[in-house]
């Protein structure tokens, strides 16, 4: 999507700039590279979702299509030239041409970016697991950023069909520089997420040994801490739930949820964890996902990864919420905790 993008920007600017004048016919060559913006980001979207066999192969098609339509192209200004006509109508009728050639291409686009839409909001239930790794937001914000581009595309074909195809030019600037814009924040989020959505992968594979060493030693404080407790038992018994079911790694939950889950009053659980951890829940919780974070941090096997990445996957919400509770439980950022024990 990217490159098509680049492509129809680069082709806009050499047009305007006149650098394609007299050579090989190009001035008369436009490939609506627009008409594969839409479907390749569709493309992305159901390989990112990894739901591409339950998907609709529209790429293939619009492929075809595509390769009809630089071909249509070609051999109408081909045609039209051997017709005798002047320099001058064969540039009405080739912009007139590629205008309905684009409008068409509208039309292509905003269908699959509609049913692109349609696939991240109604289907949730084909693409649960992505979920677990990534929230989507700024996939959302994405269409929310492609819907303006849309709107400057209308404005620019309004103003193009109204001026009988002449003098529009400028009306396609807002639309290059959203397409730009698009461009850069695509590229850096695309693979920013893609690489935090491989390595939160490879981490998570690992959990389930970094999660049976943080119960041992969880379980060797609690006992040196609650020892004669009257409500050690069922702490016990609540330690062991979040730890064998890795409570922790899962960012919303609260203590509404562990009191569903155990069937106990909100209230009784929070009065137990606080006379046995010593803590409040959240504190309770928050410190086994710092010790989980620890573990990856100092591990060579993640040496390469980021920060982002081993905070997601050790249960925090958001980057800013792992920097912010591990300083609070270690006294530095995980970036210098990991600088510092990897030094020594």
């Amino acid at each position: 999507m990217i490159l098509t993008i680049s492509l129809n920007n680069l082709q806009s600017w050499a047009l305007e700039r006149n650098l394609f004048q007299h050579k090989f016919m190009l001035d008369y060559i436009q490939i609506p590279w627009h008409f594969l913006s839409a479907p390749f980001f569709y493309a992305f979207l159901i390989n990112y979702l990894d739901i591409y066999e339950k998907s609709r192969k529209l790429l293939k098609y619009f492929i075809t299509i595509f390769i009809v339509l630089c071909v249509a192209q070609i051999s109408f200004v081909l045609s039209y030239s051997l017709g005798g006509g002047t320099k001058d109508e064969l540039n009405y009728v080739y912009e007139r041409y590629t205008s309905i050639e684009e409008l068409i291409s509208f039309v292509g686009s905003i269908s699959v970016f509609v049913y692109s839409y349609y696939i991240l909001k109604g289907k949730k239930k084909l693409f649960t697991r992505i979920l677990t790794y990534d929230n989507l937001k700024w996939i959302y914000n994405f269409f929310r950023l492609t819907l303006l581009v849309y709107v400057l595309w209308i404005f620019a074909l309004v103003i193009k069909f109204s001026l009988n195809f002449t003098g529009f030019i400028y009306s396609y600037y807002p639309l290059r520089i959203s397409t730009t814009v698009i461009i850069f924040i695509l590229g850096y989020q695309g693979l920013r997420y893609l690489r935090i959505l491989k390595e939160r992968k490879n981490i998570r594979a690992d959990i389930d040994t970094a999660s049976e060493e943080l119960i041992s030693e969880s379980d060797q404080e609690v006992k040196s801490v609650t020892e004669d407790n009257k409500y050690e038992t069922q702490f016990l018994e609540i330690d062991k739930f979040i730890k064998s079911e890795k409570i922790y790694l899962q960012p919303k939950y609260t203590l509404q949820n562990l009191s569903g889950d155990l069937n106990i009053g909100s209230s009784t659980l929070s009065a137990t964890i606080n006379k046995n951890a010593k803590k409040s829940f959240v504190d309770y919780i928050n410190e086994m996902r710092v010790k989980q974070a620890k573990k990856f941090l100092l591990d060579h096997k993640y040496e390469g990864y980021t920060i982002a990445s081993i905070g997601l996957e050790s249960g925090f919400n958001s980057k800013s919420a792992f920097y912010d509770v591990f300083k609070k439980h270690t006294g530095m950022t995980p970036l210098a905790f990991k600088n510092n024990n990897s030094e020594k």
